[in-house]
């Protein structure tokens, strides 16, 4: 469910200081008008392999990060649309998979700035899509800075060896990942992208900010067509199973009230929206995130609900700040939601699943 959630929170024991809408089409969508349909485990399958993106250029793409949550369904979704993908991995194990997909695998460190050039150069790409993280082995969130350092890096010098590689290349368009996680927690309950990052951080979390920042401003400004996409809390298949195990043990409590506003977005429709940023949108900031923000207090809940699970226990934000550290009690409390009007109108897209209600209810029946 994006980069916040990873591994569940202390045992219901510890939280309690020892104290004993309509569900959409799943074939409906961006990535099925491009030739896929939806299968039992939530991935996209080919079944028109020559349609191919009638309505638009075809070209070479270029995706970093290919195999990641994310990865794992826009590598595809891209081959369906005709598109000719180069993806890279930083694991031989997984050059496989890529291949499958129908991509030319690379195996590539995103921080070898020569080997990175030398990629691009080689692949000589119309579009770079920057997805590398290094999130897989992501355990708790007390000290964000310290668990995301990797990932700061590949989003500071890894973006900037992208950029170069795509000066050298010729490279006009370049996609890079962002988050909503990091938007101004005071205002309005909903953000859209003209408003501040967080002026106020955590501290623990300065540095993760700072990255963010660094690929908001450097993207757009280093390159004729710069695309930045905030991307929501991811859920789906591949993206937050941890989430789902956690809620299910009652290991994810509704902290000091739940009043923190999330934006949700399933991992497929993340995908689409990426492939939409293709092709389609002005250079600049763009969320995507479904139609529906809510407080943790209401999805938590619900999400309890639809997985046939007790209902979440509540615990007091002292409690949740002494377990847990001050990042994850300003997402639970503070934190804002996210428009995605500006997605919507340029880019052309729309979520599948306009409500994590209906999305939360094909996720947990799979």
């Amino acid at each position: 469910m994006g980069e916040w959630l990873s591994e569940p929170l202390p045992e219901p024991a510890e939280w309690t200081g020892g104290q004993p809408g309509k569900r959409a089409r799943r074939d409906a969508g961006p990535l099925a008008e491009a030739g896929f349909r939806k299968c039992h485990s939530f991935k996209w399958s080919l079944v028109f392999k020559e349609k191919q993106q009638a309505e638009g250029k075809i070209m070479r793409i270029f995706v970093t990060g290919a195999t990641g949550a994310l990865g794992r369904h826009l590598v595809p979704g891209l081959v369906a649309a005709g598109h000719g993908v180069t993806a890279t991995t930083r694991s031989p194990g997984k050059v496989a998979q890529l291949r499958e997909a129908g991509a030319e695998p690379v195996i590539l460190d995103g921080l070898d700035r020569e080997a990175v050039i030398a990629a691009v150069r080689a692949a000589t790409p119309e579009v770079i899509v920057h997805e590398m993280t290094a999130l897989a082995d992501m355990r708790g969130l007390r000290d964000p800075d310290k668990v995301f350092a990797a990932t700061n890096e590949l989003r500071t010098r890894g973006t900037d060896n992208l950029l170069a590689a795509a000066a050298r290349a010729g490279t006009r368009r370049v996609i890079a990942q962002s988050n909503t996680n990091m938007v101004e927690r005071s205002g309005g309950r909903v953000k859209t992208e003209e408003d501040p990052l967080d002026s106020r951080p955590i501290p623990s979390a300065a540095r993760a900010l700072a990255a963010i920042k660094h690929v908001e401003t450097t993207v757009p400004a280093a390159v004729p067509e710069g695309i930045v996409l905030r991307y929501g809390n991811f859920y789906g298949p591949g993206a937050s199973d941890v989430l789902l195990e956690a809620v299910r043990k009652r290991q994810w409590p509704v902290i000091g009230g739940g009043t923190g506003i999330w934006s949700f977005i399933e991992i497929t429709d993340a995908a689409a929206a990426t492939l939409a940023a293709v092709g389609r949108g002005e250079p600049g900031i763009y969320n995507i995130v479904d139609s529906d923000p809510a407080p943790e207090a209401e999805w938590l809940p619900y999400l309890a609900q639809v997985a046939g699970a007790k209902p979440p226990l509540r615990v007091p934000a002292w409690l949740g700040r002494l377990l847990a550290g001050e990042f994850v009690v300003a997402q639970m409390t503070s934190a804002r939601g996210s428009s995605n009007e500006k997605a919507a109108k340029e880019l052309g897209w729309e979520p599948r699943y306009a409500s994590w209600r209906e999305g939360f209810r094909a996720w947990v029946s799979e």
